[in-house]
């Protein structure tokens, strides 16, 4: 593996330095997990790609159908071990009694949704070197310090099967992200660990466009037209069955 600065081709200066603070965030202590268990989880994330029980169970009509033991690197617990899985090669089918079997093995909420977030910027950030013909990047060594473990105050179940805090429920204390992300329902998402929304949209808004820029058809932000990017979003979508 590379990391972007060796050798990917000229990118824009903002998208690199959005992809060198995501490699560094990654690297580095969660909310609830520690840097060196953040690093295992997007080690594990790419594993799952090689895994023979995903490819088994994404095959069948019912993934639930399929019992078995993930292909898994061996270092994280097995029920992490399956959320990651899941998470990566079948997301789509994903139920909320799957989900409470997950709590109850013992994650916590915050630590799924956390989880979540290092997945999903993962899968941005190989899906981007892949496009580009390039090895998938390489990260830097795990840093010092402990996990924030601060849980918003305002959050809980709404729009989602995990606790949210929507933006009124924001307090002083909260990380809060909206103001420079936006706060629809995908930013949303992720809020239970406002530092989670954070790490996927600073990636995100580089790779895509910045939340208020989506509807401004005044004007065009890259070289493809808000048509030609929202035609490769849609069929992503529809290929990866994204229910969004």
């Amino acid at each position: 593996m590379t990391s972007i600065a060796a050798s990917a081709p000229p990118i824009r200066d903002d998208l690199a330095s959005a992809i060198e603070r995501t490699l560094q965030r990654l690297s580095g202590p969660g909310t609830w997990w520690t840097a060196e268990q953040r690093l295992q989880i997007v080690a594990e994330t790419r594993n799952a790609l090689h895994c023979p029980l995903c490819r088994a169970r994404k095959a069948a009509l019912s993934p639930y159908s399929i019992d078995g033991s993930h292909a898994s690197l061996g270092v994280l617990p097995e029920p992490v071990v399956d959320v990651i899985h899941r998470l990566r090669t079948d997301a789509n089918r994903l139920t909320d009694a799957w989900y409470e079997r997950a709590l109850a093995s013992g994650i916590s909420d915050a630590q799924y949704v956390e989880t979540v977030g290092i997945v999903a910027t993962t899968t941005a950030l190989d899906t981007f070197s892949r496009a580009l013909g390039m090895p998938a990047m390489r990260l830097p060594p795990a840093r010092a310090g402990e996990p924030g473990r601060r849980r918003p105050k305002g959050a809980r179940k709404s729009i989602a099967r995990v606790p949210t805090v929507s933006p009124q429920d924001m307090t002083a204390e909260d990380v809060n992200p909206y103001p420079e992300f936006g706060q629809v329902h995908i930013q949303q998402a992720l809020s239970l660990v406002p530092e989670a929304v954070i790490e996927f949209f600073d990636l995100d808004t580089a790779l895509y466009l910045k939340q208020d820029w989506i509807r401004d058809f005044s004007r065009e932000f890259r070289s493809l037209t808000h048509a030609q990017l929202e035609l490769v979003a849609a069929r992503a979508s529809i290929i990866n069955g994204c229910f969004y």
